[in-house]
């Protein structure tokens, strides 16, 4: 097994992430059909590419501050506890700013 190289890792993923934001923002750019019933359909698919650019645009900013995280040797410490977070989370959401047990908590309070 290699060993967890978490600036890889974030490379990785904000490639990834970028280049989903590229592609989505292609397809927003396409023209739609002058049939107003198949452009309806097109708006409709707008809305969810929207929603999966934000998300994309999220996760490059997450994986931004972890880049940060990382450069100011703050990388794989929770945010809310200052307690190390998990191996295994980091290996999985190598953008993660919380451990598990602050993360969970986080959840139940929304």
């Amino acid at each position: 097994m290699t060993e967890f190289d978490p600036s890889a890792a974030l490379d990785a993923l904000l490639c990834e992430y970028s280049s989903r934001a590229t592609t989505i923002r292609n397809t927003l750019s396409d023209s739609h059909s002058p049939d107003s019933e198949e452009q309806a359909a097109q708006r409709q698919n707008d809305e969810v590419l929207e929603a999966l650019l934000a998300e994309a645009e999220e996760g490059r900013h997450a994986v931004g501050l972890a880049k940060l995280r990382l450069a100011e040797g703050t990388y794989g410490q929770c945010l809310k506890c200052a307690e190390p977070i998990e191996s295994a989370r980091l290996q999985v959401l190598p953008a993660t700013a919380y451990c598990l047990a602050c993360a969970e908590q986080s959840a139940i309070s929304r």
